[in-house]
Order: structure tokens, then C-alpha cells, then sequence
């Protein structure tokens, strides 16, 4: 196998960067890059520490990470398994990235920047849903902003519904813990109860 294991190789395989690759990228959230973020309801968020790197999922109504101003982001975290994977991570290296995706949209918009894990009360009320309000908010410092071209999301077609996968044709959440267990946990009681745990746990 031949590997590439410089810089100088690699830069000679895939050569110049383009104009517009160059142009695309800002140090602040731009008007136009603002309309992104607010039209997006899911983005996947990517952290390190010292295991390793984490990336997750984050999702709610579009807008749900809110654009303080050009310079900054919050993201409210919401109910979930509490790991606390990249809570974790983020104490220990701020250093994070937020890939933002919107239905239906080729573009995606990638951020990245430094993180901190805010517990101010006027805060956490301020992203108060359904009378419930997230334990902390990802403090956000913007230090690259800039989208990605179409090519990933053509290529894949992932927005086509006639390329959508059933559900029932891969294993369920129960079947993969009732797996990954040797069948000690109950994998199907696991199923059965999921769908109404989700909806009264959602925030």
C-alpha cells in the first residue's frame, strides 16, 4: 500500500485550492452564513479529550442553537443518554466543530471554534420548552465559519425519499443492546417502551 505521510505529497495530489474555497471562509457568523444556522434544525457536534474524539447529534425546531451575535453561538443541551461525552470533552479542550444540515438543502455550514458549559440561570430559562429547561448551554466562540459544497449530499442522496431506508430492515435499538448483552437485557421490552419514553423525555 503507498501512503501518503507529508504534506507536500498530499498538496501535490489534489493541487490549488479554488477562489471560491478561499472566499467562503469567515471568522464570524456573516448574514448569510446567519441564515444557515437558523434554518437548521440538526447538527452534529465534534469534540476531543484526552480518549479520543466524540461527534453527536443535536436536533430540535430550526434555530435551536442560537446566534448571540457574530462572535458567538449557544446550544442548549438537551435531555440524552447522560454520558455526557462531549460535556466531558469540553472541559478538558474547548476546541469544538458544529456541522449544520437542513432538509432538503445540498449546502452544509461547518463552524468551528471554542466551547464552555454555561449554568447561568437567566440563560437556561431563556431555552425553557415545554416548561422544561436544558441543565447547561454550550457557550460557542466562533473562530471559522463556511459552508460546504453540494457534492456529499448529490452523491448520496440523502434528502431523496425514494432512497430512504426502513426502519425494520436493520436492527432496532433493543436488538442491538439485546446483542451487544448476550440477551441479558430485554431488548424487546426495550422497543415496546421506547417510542412513549421518547415522547415524555424528549426535553
Amino acid at each position: 500500500m503507498t501512503t501518503i505521510t507529508t504534506l507536500d505529497a498530499l498538496e501535490s495530489l489534489y493541487g490549488e485550492v479554488g477562489e471560491a474555497s478561499r472566499i467562503k471562509e469567515t471568522d464570524r457568523v456573516v448574514p448569510v452564513y446567519r441564515a444557515f444556522i437558523e434554518a437548521s434544525p440538526f447538527a452534529a457536534l465534534a469534540t476531543r479529550g484526552p480518549e479520543g474524539l466524540d461527534c453527536s447529534p443535536r436536533g430540535d425546531g430550526p434555530g435551536f442553537i442560537r446566534v448571540a451575535d457574530e462572535k458567538t453561538l449557544l446550544l442548549p443541551d438537551r435531555r440524552g443518554n447522560n454520558r455526557i461525552d462531549s460535556l466531558r470533552n469540553i472541559v478538558r479542550d474547548p476546541h469544538v466543530a458544529l456541522l449544520f444540515m437542513i432538509p432538503g438543502i445540498g449546502e452544509t455550514l461547518r463552524v468551528n471554534g471554542r466551547a464552555a458549559i454555561s449554568v447561568d440561570p437567566a440563560l437556561l430559562e431563556s431555552f425553557t420548552v415545554d416548561g422544561k429547561a436544558p441543565k447547561s448551554v454550550i457557550a460557542i466562540s466562533v473562530e471559522t465559519v463556511y459552508f460546504q459544497c453540494a457534492r456529499a449530499i448529490l452523491r448520496s442522496e440523502l434528502w431523496n425519499p425514494q432512497k430512504h431506508v426502513a426502519r425494520n430492515s436493520l436492527p432496532s435499538a433493543g436488538q442491538i443492546l439485546a446483542a451487544l448483552s448476550e440477551n441479558r437485557f430485554d431488548g424487546e421490552a426495550y422497543d415496546e417502551a421506547l417510542p412513549e419514553r421518547q415522547k415524555t423525555t424528549l426535553y
